[in-house]
């Protein structure tokens, strides 16, 4: 949820400025805007061990400059900071979000560059949208399947203006890979070498949508070289889905096959297998209803299983039903509960990879700005 509750996605903000910012400076064709959202939340879990306080943080700058009639330049950054840790406590790293800078051509293109959203995730955003326990199969610097680094982005937004309801985007990624200084640096799970994607989505009006979107990366030789997923030069992904959205009603549903893409356990601890499934098949499933009141009921199925696994074969990475509840005061102040009862059963392999069989329930509330 942490992108989706209340945010707007980043194409959006592209073409029509970020929902709910504060204004700092307007004039002669220059804008500024401030956002931001404070999060006060707790993780309740079977096993108290991984009950946690999960505060955080959000802000950043959008900002514009028009230089003629047709063509705007502009801006974003996003940083989060933790607000769960102890002043001395750097297990958890606050961290830049997005930071990216562009031109916007007319209401129909953009080009920028910089830290952004993968194109894949023009596709997963549908599903993206839950109190909490949503966006986490893939995860950040992953390729293009959320936020990374060294994303060169071209979109469309309505064929040029000649086709309503019709955006496209294409995107390339320079490489992102291993860095060794003193145990510093990106592991291989979230290093990258080039690669490119698309997207594409249409509108067919009265709340139904459909879209799709592809990638496809070289990999790096320590990810070709690791113990799991190390079968194949190439990081491929292909997802689809469909969504209605009219009249309070959100129905979703997602549909991705990756290959070499879907990461499972933690590089970071030396007791746990980890790399990628060689392939994976990911299906997500959500339904909400927002009442006139602010009230928001959310129900949802995700699964995520992995194929071809080294010694293992296929087992379920993630795979759990979410029953969700928001309220909004206002479009500044939300509540929510989130309880994510977790189907993954204790076998050989979750207890060798460190994958979590709690169920967890999130309380929280948040002021955005």
């Amino acid at each position: 949820m942490k992108l989706r509750l209340l945010y707007i996605t980043t194409s959006a903000m592209i073409f029509a400025g970020t929902a709910g910012a504060a204004e700092i400076y307007n004039k002669d064709g220059n804008k500024l805007d401030l956002h931001g959202k404070i999060v006060g939340m707790h993780y309740f879990a079977d096993d108290n061990k991984n009950s946690s306080d999960e505060s955080y943080m959000r802000f950043g700058f959008t900002g514009e400059t028009q230089i003629n009639d047709d063509l705007t330049a502009y801006g974003q950054w996003q940083y989060q900071a933790e607000l769960s840790k102890a002043e001395n406590d750097k297990s958890k790293e606050s961290a830049t979000l997005l930071g990216y800078v562009g031109l916007k051509y007319g209401q129909w293109s953009s080009f920028d560059y910089g830290r952004n959203y993968g194109v894949v995730y023009d596709v997963f955003a549908w599903t993206d949208v839950l109190p909490e326990f949503s966006g986490m199969v893939y995860g950040a610097d992953n390729m293009m399947n959320q936020r990374g680094n060294g994303f060169a982005t071209y979109r469309n937004k309505n064929f040029f203006g000649m086709v309503d309801g019709l955006k496209f985007a294409l995107q390339y990624q320079g490489r992102n890979t291993e860095k060794i200084d003193k145990g510093h640096g990106r592991d291989a799970s979230r290093s990258n070498a080039d690669g490119y994607g698309m997207s594409l989505s249409y509108d067919f009006g009265d709340g139904f949508s459909a879209a799709g979107a592809f990638s496809s990366h070289n990999r790096t030789l320590a990810q070709r070289e690791q113990a799991y997923g190390h079968g194949g030069d190439k990081a491929n992904i292909y997802s689809g889905a469909l969504k209605y959205d009219c009249n309070g009603l959100y129905l979703a549903m997602m549909y991705s096959q990756s290959y070499n893409l879907l990461r499972f356990g933690d590089a970071s601890d030396e007791k746990t297998i980890h790399g990628v499934a060689n392939k994976a098949k990911n299906i997500e499933v959500v339904a909400q209803y927002l009442f006139e009141n602010g009230l928001r009921p959310s129900l949802a199925y995700i699964e995520a299983r992995g194929n071809d696994i080294e010694n293992y074969g296929s087992r379920d990475l993630h795979k759990y039903i979410d029953l969700g509840v928001s309220y909004n005061f206002n479009k500044n102040f939300v509540t929510y509960a989130d309880y994510k009862i977790n189907l993954l059963k204790d076998n050989d392999f979750t207890r060798a990879a460190g994958l979590k069989k709690d169920n967890l329930v999130a309380l929280g509330m948040m002021y955005q700005f």
